[in-house]
């Protein structure tokens, strides 16, 4: 069966406003661009947003790594080492969701973001919009706001997986397979519909909670960044195979 694409109304507004009890989430933003910066602080703070802002990828690199971000936002180009150096240093140590910001028209820079273990990607100059409907998307999905004792969230098992849907965990024959939040999503995905078609608009529109744009290769890019983490099923054949022109199919587990 093919998954039929959702895309959620549009609102017209975008609210991060976090449920009351709900500690704000920290945002850390690594830009030279202090106007910016300054820019983004005053719109975040309306939206219940902490942002802290840095302006060299080393400091950022050290104020991510001593610090709790529920969501980071890197450039590419700054002044003292590329955003890419910088991403690749986080992904070693700490799996907080990362959106890239890169130049416009460069796909070069968005493949390798996103090769490199980035959730996300914006192209410059944007809208303060497009990148709060972005970070929605992702903060939505990922555990800043933290899973309740009461009511925790059930496992799903498929072959030699297992999926903690409240730690947001996925464990193979018990060992931990370390997923970026988009990642662990298109698990989820893929799991909960073995042997079905989830088309590419399906995919972009849920788990990237975007328009799907035909010529995006975001998604197909996250997907083989996950064929590779999670490798193949016991019996040696792909978990997740192409289906030429449409999405992709989790194949049924051995």
């Amino acid at each position: 069966m093919t998954r039929i694409p959702f895309v959620a109304p549009n609102s017209g507004s975008v609210s991060m406003q976090p449920p009351a009890g709900i500690e704000r989430p920290k945002i850390l933003l690594i830009d030279d661009d202090q106007d910016l910066c300054e820019l983004l602080r005053t719109r975040f703070a309306s939206e219940g947003l902490d942002l802290q802002t840095v302006f060299l990828g080393k400091e950022g690199l050290r104020c991510a790594l001593e610090s709790s971000f529920a969501l980071i936002v890197l450039d590419v180009m700054l002044p003292d080492t590329r955003g890419f150096d910088v991403l690749r240093e986080l992904r070693k140590q700490t799996l907080t969701p990362v959106i890239m910001l890169t130049a416009q028209g460069d796909e070069v820079d968005r493949i390798l973001g996103l090769e490199l273990g980035a959730d996300d990607y914006l192209p410059k100059p944007f809208s303060t919009r497009e990148l709060l409907a972005r970070m929605t998307a992702i903060l939505r999905r990922s555990a800043w706001k933290g899973p309740s004792s009461a009511g925790r969230p059930p496992k799903i098992y498929s072959g030699d997986l297992e999926i903690d849907l409240a730690l947001r965990m996925v464990l193979r024959k018990g060992e931990q397979i370390k997923l970026t939040s988009t990642e662990f999503d298109l698990t989820r995905s893929f799991c909960e519909a073995p042997g079905e078609v989830l088309t590419r608009e399906w995919l972009v529109a849920n788990i990237l909670e975007r328009a799907f744009v035909p010529f995006d290769r975001s998604i197909d890019l996250h997907i083989s960044n996950l064929r590779r983490k999670l490798g193949p099923r016991p019996d040696g054949c792909d978990r997740i195979q192409s289906v030429r022109g449409v999405g992709y199919l989790y194949v049924w587990p051995a």
